[in-house]
């Protein structure tokens, strides 16, 4: 159920957020959204669901979790290394307190 409730409401702020852009989205076309809602939202959605319940029930919640929080961390170095995001100060920043903490949970 809490997945469902997670779901719905970034549903509803994701889509207040893009309304601008929703013209066009036509534009790329019925097969290609097609494959963003199948790869991006039911498939990648439940894999990572299945992959952090599986941590949870296999693993302490004070190993998975700190793992958990490392999402954010590589969401910035994939939008550098592949999405072309420029490498920012405050980017960077975030990054290294992504890891600090990280290494407090972890150690602390």
């Amino acid at each position: 159920m809490g997945i469902t409730i997670r779901t719905a409401v970034a549903l509803v702020i994701l889509g207040a957020v893009s309304f601008s852009q929703w013209k066009t989205i036509a534009q790329a076309g019925t097969k290609a959204l097609l494959m963003m809602v199948i790869g991006g939202g039911v498939v990648a959605g439940a894999a990572g669901m299945l992959c952090f319940y599986t941590a949870i029930k296999g693993a302490p919640l004070g190993r998975v979790m700190p793992i958990a929080f490392t999402s954010p961390l590589f969401g910035a170095l994939m939008g550098i290394l592949f999405g072309g995001e420029p490498v920012q100060v405050k980017t960077i920043v975030g990054m290294l307190l992504t890891v600090g903490g990280i290494v407090v949970l972890t150690l602390g």
